[in-house]
């Protein structure tokens, strides 16, 4: 008897602990907990997740000013999204060690990479060098049984999402094929000059949390992502978006498909990222660019990016946890002596990241002439969204709205369900892995924590992660998507 009695003080004071000493707790919590039949820490954390999601609900708003017209680019394709053991057996292909590979050459590369990312839980995307070799698979992949055909590529993901919104226009720019013109919303505009006889199709590899192969057991659920996408690859289209920009007249542009050109070699790229950074800066000024960045190998090709590129004349990139780790490697910055994440991202270290994104390649320096404001971060467990003060408006909403649809459309449903979702964020934290700090916590009731390190904000906010999910593809894309929707730029920013 007074064990159950002790278990229930304890779950009692936990609850309260998370809630950090406010001088009530909510009436609802207190009911609950009052209950007879006040049985598991699970059904616990079940409410606490219900408080999380009603409070996203009740919280998040829309900014006062929103985009009318955004202009999205430039990587389109069609995506077969498939069991990645179930085609790699349907390939003849055993089970063995895994070895991440740059650049995929052969069907013994794709099964070594995909296997060193399902043991980490990891999303990964790699360019497949042979054209045969890669129609056969594609082949193979289409005829699997349960394989689905869907919208990809950042840009049209991303576009798909935007035209969500019934007052909001969509330009899309990118190699546009019929099959995927058939598949995309009515309300997204596609110019002539991006128009092609034939459809890119990309391969996406999925696992499930659990799910075993030989010696491999996948920690969560993911992806690996793998194509022979040259049009996407060489970005054919960016000159095109460019050029559609001035009928358009967009008051925002996003940018994606920058990582396709890695596997192109280092003289294409090099050539290509000039062209690219040419063209962009014909973009007027006062338009806001966001870039969208995804999974890269080459430090050299990062860092290009990053320097003398296309950082310094973007407002806003996106990014998720390995790309925020690489991206630290590359230019040598915070915490670049990792060489992954262990479980869940501390946040302290992350915070660092990303304060030294915007003070190296940034405008947390008002004398800096970048334009770079503002960073959306994903993981798994949770978002972080900074920003230099001055120049985004609704951040807080911003970031809880890409948690919500995170949550939702992971599972599959247009709402939250709190029985399909869990809590894996961590409650307590710090602001940053070194001292100073300042020592954090969440509130589900204002599931929002906000600090500051100089003039740079930060907004965090848990994910309730899908225990089940029905796809992971896309997911980072509506995050970043939803985020933007929700996003409020001030006068101050392109002074």
């Amino acid at each position: 008897m007074w064990r159950k009695a002790s278990v229930a003080a304890l779950l009692a004071l936990a609850v309260g602990y998370l809630y950090h000493g406010g001088p009530e707790l909510p009436e609802q919590l207190l009911q609950y907990i009052s209950l007879p039949g006040f049985q598991s820490s699970q059904q616990s954390q079940r409410h606490v997740e219900r408080v999380i999601s009603d409070a996203w609900d009740s919280l998040i708003t829309l900014p006062v000013r929103q985009w009318s017209r955004v202009a999205v680019g430039v990587n389109a394709c069609v995506d077969v999204v498939l069991s990645g053991v179930g085609l790699l057996q349907a390939l003849a292909v055993d089970p063995g060690s895994g070895l991440d590979h740059e650049v995929l050459h052969s069907k013994e590369d794709l099964k070594e990479a995909f296997i060193h990312y399902m043991e980490r839980g990891a999303a990964a995307e790699r360019f497949f060098s042979d054209k045969v070799a890669f129609q056969r698979i594609a082949r193979a992949a289409a005829e699997y049984p349960n394989a689905k055909l869907y919208v990809g590529g950042n840009a049209a993901l991303i576009g798909q999402k935007l035209a969500t919104y019934p007052d909001l226009m969509v330009l899309l720019c990118g190699p546009v094929g019929p099959k995927l013109h058939e598949m995309l919303d009515e309300q997204i505009v596609v110019p002539p000059g991006s128009l092609q006889e034939t459809d890119e199709y990309h391969l996406i590899l999925e696992y499930k949390a659990g799910e075993q192969w030989g010696s491999t057991r996948a920690p969560q659920a993911n992806r690996f992502i793998f194509s022979h996408d040259v049009s996407n690859g060489e970005m054919s289209s960016l000159e095109t978006f460019v050029t559609s920009l001035e009928e358009f007249q967009p008051d925002l542009v996003v940018l994606s498909g920058l990582h396709m050109m890695e596997g192109q070699g280092r003289q294409m790229w090099e050539e290509r990222l000039k062209e690219a950074v040419a063209a962009i800066s014909d973009i007027r000024k006062d338009i806001p660019i966001h870039l969208e960045l995804a999974s890269m190998t080459d430090k050299d090709y990062m860092n290009s990016i990053m320097q003398e590129q296309f950082m310094p004349i973007v407002s806003s990139i996106g990014l998720n946890e390995q790309e925020l780790l690489f991206l630290s490697q590359a230019g040598g910055g915070p915490h670049a002596h990792l060489s992954t994440w262990k479980g869940v991202p501390d946040v302290g270290q992350v915070s660092d990241i990303l304060l030294w994104i915007l003070e190296r390649h940034g405008r947390s320096d008002p004398s800096s002439e970048a334009d770079l404001t503002r960073v959306h971060f994903h993981t798994l467990a949770y978002h972080v969204l900074a920003t230099v003060d001055g120049y985004w408006g609704n951040q807080a909403s911003a970031v809880m709205a890409g948690a919500r649809v995170a949550s939702s459309q992971a599972c599959g449903v247009q709402a939250v369900d709190v029985s399909k979702v869990e809590l894996k964020a961590p409650l307590h934290f710090h602001s940053s892995h070194s001292e100073p700090r300042e020592s954090l916590s969440l509130d589900p009731a204002a599931p929002v924590a906000v600090w500051r390190r100089g003039n740079v904000t930060f907004h965090l906010t848990p994910v309730l992660v899908c225990k089940l999910p029905l796809r992971t593809v896309g997911l980072g894309d509506a995050i970043s998507a939803e985020g933007l929707v929700y996003s409020e730029l001030t006068s101050q920013q392109h002074v």
